[in-house]
């Protein structure tokens, strides 16, 4: 009787654990974790770490390291921000979104400049930037 049903049953299943687990991946890779507003903050790199699912600069402001999240290997490409560019010790300027999570120092980049000048990563997420 019904076992039309129990196969239904298991994709509803399938599909509800799905669509649970979805925002916990997105929280990681969304912006949701950061602040709206965008700041700028200038350091020197102590640290580069490129590659996917993003790349990570930790720089040096007035003593305290911060983690500023850069593109996929795609869009840092694109952007023209490349590790020979990101030398140890050298000093660059990010815009970006800053963590909400009390005590994190964490930037979501949208652009970076360097000597080179700007790499914007979200041109979209800049203002007055078309």
């Amino acid at each position: 009787m019904m076992r039309w049903l129990a196969p239904v049953r298991g994709f509803v299943s399938g599909l509800v654990l799905l669509v649970g687990l979805a925002p916990v991946a997105f929280a990681h890779h969304g912006w949701g974790w950061a602040s709206d507003e965008l700041d700028e903050m200038t350091g020197e790199i102590a640290d580069v770490r490129l590659g996917n699912p993003h790349g990570e600069v930790d720089i040096v402001i007035d003593g305290e390291t911060w983690t500023i999240e850069v593109g996929q290997p795609w869009r840092n490409e694109r952007a023209g921000l490349s590790e020979e560019l990101l030398e140890s010790g050298s000093e660059i300027t990010v815009l970006g979104n800053v963590s909400e999570r009390e005590g994190e120092r964490l930037v979501k980049a949208v652009r970076v400049t360097t000597a080179e000048g700007h790499h914007d990563l979200y041109p979209g997420r800049i203002p007055d930037s078309d």
